[in-house]
């Protein structure tokens, strides 16, 4: 059974970037993955300015739109970069939060999905076909967790 994610309130919830589940990265606490994610897109930047900004942004909806603006100027290596970044904030969100860790190893070898109508590259899109970057890395997350993180 492939398991199905997107909305915070909905089941597996915590495996979106959008959930309560804070980290410290960087020498920062971030309110949630989507925070320390749409800040990293401004290091280094003329427009870094919007760095604190952005992690001090009430919910995680309003960081993403701040992160979205593309009148400001992402770093130059963002598109080659964005996958570790996820990365490491999404590892990091499930080794600080032990009970959202179980509830991901409580998936056993299941398919996990980011069911986002609308996202193409982290999600699968609205027909299917996207390249769900974000369950892929949820299920590597998860092998390495089980395998004591080799």
């Amino acid at each position: 059974m492939t398991i199905y994610f997107y909305k915070v309130d909905a089941p597996y919830g915590c495996f979106s970037n959008f959930s309560p589940h804070g980290i410290y990265l960087d020498g920062y606490y971030w309110p949630t993955v989507e925070h320390y994610y749409q800040a990293q897109k401004f290091v280094g930047t003329a427009d870094a300015a919007i760095i604190p900004i952005i992690r001090a942004a009430k919910t995680a909806q309003e960081a993403a739109f701040l992160g979205r603006d593309r009148t400001r100027q992402y770093r130059p290596d963002w598109e080659a970069v964005k996958l570790s970044v996820m990365r490491s904030a999404v590892l990091l969100k499930f080794l600080s939060h032990l009970d959202i860790q179980a509830i991901l190893l409580s998936t056993q070898d299941e398919i996990i999905v980011e069911n986002s109508p609308t996202d193409y590259f982290w999600g699968c899109g609205a027909d299917g076909t996207g390249q769900n970057h974000l369950g892929k890395i949820l299920m590597d997350i998860r092998r390495q967790i089980r395998q004591g993180l080799k």
